[in-house]
């Protein structure tokens, strides 16, 4: 936040007249200079700098809002009100359209005045001022509400104001703030390591127990009954987005559609092989495995998401309500602007079309292999910043802006987030060990510091298929990433500082999905 003098320079042929509004803004610590020209306004603008310039439309020589243009040539930051004793509205549209900062009309008032130049002046302080002090008093109850024993509802409702309060100390530059915050997160990993590790396999186990949505009850629970109020649904699935990049994009998508947002928990492990399909299909991996055996294999790479269209209509099926899949993969660049071509075909057709957008998930592993984009997307605010810059032109906006000019609602998820690695964790497997950093399955599998990860002796307890015996499974906690010790130089140059994902964390886990529902047609719109 760059603050500006508590200076003003006010612009006024008659400024004899204003003299009780300068005094009144000299009494409230203010500094006023005044010029009855517009070319001596200049000139003193030359020679210092204000907080803010008042000008008046209707003076001798160059009207205000010809003054206007050559004040942003000398100070492009500064505040420029205009006061004009005209109410033709084709002036106050001229003002707006240059971009004035406020536009007052005479008679003034000195209370109108001294609010507005506050606001100008001061407003970015004040601000700052009053989430500083609204953060020092929630941080108080964070820490207490930290202290209890929570359930999942608590973690998700916790985790959704720390990626909140995230943004807004990060957008208000408040580094110190953010370090007690980020701290705050970072003693919450453990606790919630060891939340996950007392309960998952409950959840897994006991399905009509207490427990949260995971990524297999994503379909039936929301999708589902969308398809059969409206007939069809846009089901939209971004690969790798956390919560706290949802939060930075709602802004950017309000304004399209009516957003209704709630959480779930993704699946064990936190990759796209895994949680993908598991979305899709609407069963854990282990089920998937005996439901669909030609459908899984045991190689973990891209090649087990090759059937999530299939999937998905079994899914349908199996729950009574079959109906046509369309489905597409989302790359962006050419092969973007040809789906949006066959983007309103789909929509105007029942059913459900199925979007799955790999850019953030591109973006994300993509720090770790380049330099430039390691730079650019230093952490967790520049990743946000970067995912917002991306949807502003992407493919995934243009597809939400087709479905509100066609009323479809739209059902928009993540399978699973990513986490800012800092910590090396050395492992200790056999050679035919998984090869991922933030999840193994191996033979004599150990973490060298057993608290540096969660190791499961039996996998299909965790909803995932039958290895081979004496196969583990190991999940890292934290920040960590799994490294082994004859190359332990080796991966912590390259993947410290990454953004990883497939073990326990909350900003892995906790996930949003968001019902996107047309505004003209909530208004019965045509």
């Amino acid at each position: 936040m760059t603050s500006r003098p508590k200076s003003v320079l006010w612009v006024d042929d008659e400024i004899e007249s204003l003299e009780s509004h300068r005094r009144f803004l000299t009494d409230h610590g203010y500094e006023v200079e005044a010029a009855s020209h517009g070319d001596d306004a200049l000139e003193m603008l030359r020679r210092r700098p204000y907080g803010v310039v008042l000008v008046d439309e209707q003076m001798p020589g160059r009207r205000g809002l010809e003054l206007f243009g050559a004040i942003r040539q000398l100070d492009p930051a500064v505040p420029v009100v205009m006061v004009t004793k005209s109410e033709d509205p084709g002036t106050m549209r001229e003002a707006i359209g240059l971009a004035v900062d406020d536009y007052l009309v005479k008679p003034l008032q000195p209370r109108q005045i001294l609010s507005v130049v506050t606001r100008l002046i001061e407003g970015d302080r004040i601000r700052q001022q009053h989430l500083a002090r609204e953060f020092v008093t929630r941080f108080r109850a964070l820490e207490e509400r930290r202290a209890a024993v929570l359930g999942w509802r608590e973690w998700i409702d916790l985790v959704h104001e720390l990626a909140q309060w995230d943004i807004r100390l990060a957008e208000a530059n408040e580094p110190g703030l953010h370090e007690a915050l980020r701290a705050m997160i970072g003693g919450l990993r453990r606790d919630f390591a060891e939340f996950v590790a007392r309960h998952y396999a409950a959840w897994i186990e006991k399905p009509e127990g207490d427990r949260p949505a995971l990524s297999p009850d994503i379909v039936e629970e929301v999708v589902l009954p969308v398809l059969r109020e409206h007939g069809k649904a846009l089901f939209i699935v971004v690969d790798c987005l956390r919560l706290d990049q949802w939060e930075a994009l709602l802004p950017l998508i309000t304004p399209i559609m009516d957003v209704e947002t709630s959480h779930y928990f993704g699946i064990l492990p936190t990759a796209t092989p895994y949680a993908r399909n598991a979305l899709f299909a609407g069963l854990m991996p282990r089920d998937i495995a005996a439901a669909h055996p030609a459908w899984w294999t045991e190689n973990e790479d891209e090649s087990l998401n090759a059937h999530e269209a299939e999937l998905l209509r079994a899914q349908l099926e199996r729950l009574g309500r079959p109906a046509p899949v369309r489905y597409e993969k989302i790359f962006g660049g050419a092969a973007g602007d040809d789906f949006l071509r066959r983007l309103p075909a789909h929509l105007a057709q029942d059913g459900i079309t199925a979007l799955v957008f790999n850019f953030v998930d591109q973006l994300t592993h993509g720090r770790s292999e380049s330099e430039i984009l390691f730079e650019v997307a230093k952490d967790e605010a520049a990743l946000r910043a970067l995912t917002c810059a991306w949807f502003e032109r992407s493919t995934l906006r243009a597809a939400l802006l087709e479905a509100e000019r066609r009323h479809v609602p739209v059902v928009l998820t993540t399978d699973h987030g990513s986490i800012h690695c800092a910590t090396p964790a050395t492992v200790f497997a056999k050679r035919d060990a998984t090869s991922n950093l933030r999840f193994k399955f191996g033979e004599d599998l150990r973490a060298e510091d057993p608290a540096s990860a969660v190791a499961v002796d039996d996998v299909e307890r965790f909803g995932l298929p039958r290895r081979a015996l004496g196969v583990r499974g190991l999940f890292a906690v934290g920040d960590r990433f799994f490294v082994y010790p004859t190359k332990l130089r080796e991966y912590q140059s390259r993947y410290r500082g990454a953004f990883l994902h497939g073990g326990i964390s909350a900003e892995e886990m906790i996930l949003p999905v968001a019902l996107l529902t047309s505004r003209a047609a909530g208004r019965g719109g045509p």
